[in-house]
């Protein structure tokens, strides 16, 4: 189902910028509509707008929107002070991406402005007034009294559950038919609060082997065997007789060599070890949900089937 949302702005650059917004959302610009205000207005002007004198301009330019007759007056003062007025026209899936785009582009609050007008002597829409006491002398018949512009054509509920949040953003109202039940769906949103694992980094030991040198002193002992010749002249005794026999002497030369061993020692050991712990961690965060507002302008009469916080405008 299409609906429509309707939202004004100081200047049309913001409204241009609304435009570009929604196009990129998907929103074919077909779909939206912008209405220029008087040129050269601005919007701390006083001068009331009489839409008597211009049936065919502003007021005239939003009879094809279905707009509640108090909304038309409010925009058509916004639209004679300067202002730019947006309409954009899009199917339920895509309203909330709207409402919130709208949101975002600086949409006038329309309920404040409509109350800085009426200081400055803006008299505005008056329910049930007829002629010149509706605001600029247009009869206000066919209007609801009351009515606070949160409606679509062709689907009341969702569009006011969705553009309720968006300052100075209107929908077009339509009345009940008998026989007929409306809603407007209560919508909350619920914090849900869950836990999951990320990585915040990896410890790794790698082992390797290094060559580092080293230096020892070891003392040696050599062994050298010499040949010593000494000339004698002596007589030979009777102990000497034996010399004549076969004789053999013989020494052997010995060194020290240095002999070297390695053997493997564990001097150290290095391990992982990984340790949890637990903290506890608020969440702070917003959610939101929609109010609904019953207002009856019934009277006194009593009537049966309104429940819900009722809000009496006599």
């Amino acid at each position: 189902m299409t609906q429509t949302i309707t939202a004004l702005y100081d200047n049309r650059q913001d409204a241009q910028n609304a435009l570009s917004k929604l196009v990129a959302a998907g929103i074919p610009e077909s779909s939206v509509r912008l209405v220029q205000g008087r040129e050269g207005s601005t919007a701390q002007s006083t001068g009331a707008y009489d839409h008597t004198r211009d049936e065919g301009g502003f007021w005239g330019s939003l009879k094809d929107l279905f707009l509640p007759e108090e909304d038309r007056y409010s925009y058509s003062e916004g639209l004679n002070r300067g202002g730019t007025m947006l309409t954009v026209s899009a199917d339920d899936s895509k309203i909330r991406a709207v409402a919130d785009i709208l949101e975002q582009t600086n949409a006038v609050d329309l309920d404040e402005r409509e109350s800085s007008w009426r200081q400055e002597g803006w008299s505005g829409y008056t329910a049930g007034a007829t002629g010149a006491e509706a605001a600029g002398g247009i009869p206000a018949t066919g209007a609801s009294a009351g009515t606070t512009g949160l409606h679509a054509a062709g689907g009341a509920s969702s569009a006011g559950s969705y553009a309720s949040g968006v300052s100075g953003v209107t929908g077009a109202a339509h009345d009940a038919q008998v026989g007929s039940r409306e809603t407007i769906p209560v919508v909350e949103e619920r914090l849900n609060v869950g836990k999951r694992v990320t990585e915040q980094g990896r410890v790794r030991l790698r082992s390797y082997a290094v060559e580092t040198p080293v230096n020892e002193q070891v003392s040696l002992r050599e062994e050298t065997v010499h040949v010593d010749r000494q000339r004698v002249d002596r007589p030979v005794t009777a102990a000497d007789e034996a010399l004549f026999a076969e004789k053999t002497i013989e020494a052997t030369e010995r060194v020290e060599e240095a002999v070297v061993s390695k053997d493997a020692r564990v001097v150290e050991e290095v391990g992982l070890r990984k340790d949890a712990t637990q903290h506890t961690e608020t969440i702070t965060d917003k959610v939101r949900r929609t109010e609904v507002e019953v207002e009856d302008e019934r009277g006194n009469v009593t009537r049966t089937g309104t429940g819900g916080t009722t809000t009496d405008k006599r």
